[in-house]
């Protein structure tokens, strides 16, 4: 393993996610993080784009999926937004579109996304689901449990999707939905945060880590996996060190880039 992808990081300028950042050891800003990048040997990062389009550093390393705005929307009215996700996908520097079901309270089927995942297969980009447990009590784990997922996969045989965070705790069934689909893929980002030594918190959550090394044996398939951050909610260095533990080492070179190129189409790099 040469160079690493970061399929799954976050740029915003508010509170919380300054104090997440020093609870990390990392400094909130785009000069922090292209120090780290150059350190970690991260050559490309992937924002995920809230509401909208990130606002993104001058930087050729970094890309984005544009977050739909979701609130308020409906089958009837989406025009509007869907013209924007078009303009968004246009752009070189957007991979993708997000989706946030669990924050959104709306299922991965409602109708209102249908026109996205057709927009983004005819692209020839992919659609990444924020699955899995919320950050903060507000959300509706409900909506972003991964089996929401399977339905539109199966719909949408032409477009690539992403379950972001591995639908934790829902590992099990976000894996058996990449392993059923061969447009699903998972991403391996924020299963851990903070600052913390690799080592004591592999040892101390073994069975989870184990448990998780299971499932990913049982989808057989090291070409479906993806590493991703959740910067700046972890500590990078960390974050690498423990997957490298978590993920065999047969599947690195897989698994920390060769397979983000292929499943982001990114551009300049060859898949």
């Amino acid at each position: 393993m040469d160079t690493i992808i970061d399929a799954h990081l976050h740029f915003a300028a508010h509170e919380h996610m300054e104090r997440a950042a020093a609870e990390a050891g990392h400094e909130n800003t785009a000069e922090h993080q292209a120090k780290v990048f150059r350190e970690c040997g991260i050559v490309r990062g992937i924002v995920m784009g809230g509401e909208g389009a990130p606002h993104l550093p001058a930087s050729p390393t970094l890309f984005y999926c544009y977050g739909v705005r979701s609130e308020g929307l409906t089958p009837d009215n989406g025009g509007e937004e869907l013209a924007q996700a078009e303009k968004a996908l246009a752009d070189p520097r957007c991979v993708g579109l997000k989706i946030y079901p669990g924050y959104d309270y709306s299922y991965p089927s409602d109708p209102k996304f249908r026109p996205f995942y057709e927009l983004a297969g005819a692209a020839g980009k992919a659609v990444v689901f924020h699955t899995g447990d919320t950050a903060g009590n507000r959300g509706k784990v409900k909506y972003a449990h991964p089996l929401g997922v399977d339905e539109v996969a199966v719909d949408f045989p032409g477009t690539r999707f992403v379950l972001a965070h591995c639908g934790n705790p829902w590992i099990t069934d976000a894996v058996e939905v990449a392993a059923k689909n061969p447009n699903a893929f998972l991403d391996l980002s924020g299963l851990a945060v903070g600052r913390f030594d690799p080592g004591e918190l592999y040892t101390r959550y073994e069975s989870y880590w184990k448990h998780i090394a299971m499932w990913l044996d049982y989808l057989s398939d090291d070409g479906k996996i993806m590493y991703g951050s959740d910067w700046p909610l972890v500590n990078l260095p960390a974050y690498i060190a423990l997957m490298k533990r978590v993920v065999p080492e047969r599947a690195h070179g897989l698994f920390f880039a060769e397979n983000a190129k292929r499943i982001f189409r990114l551009p300049g790099l060859a898949p």
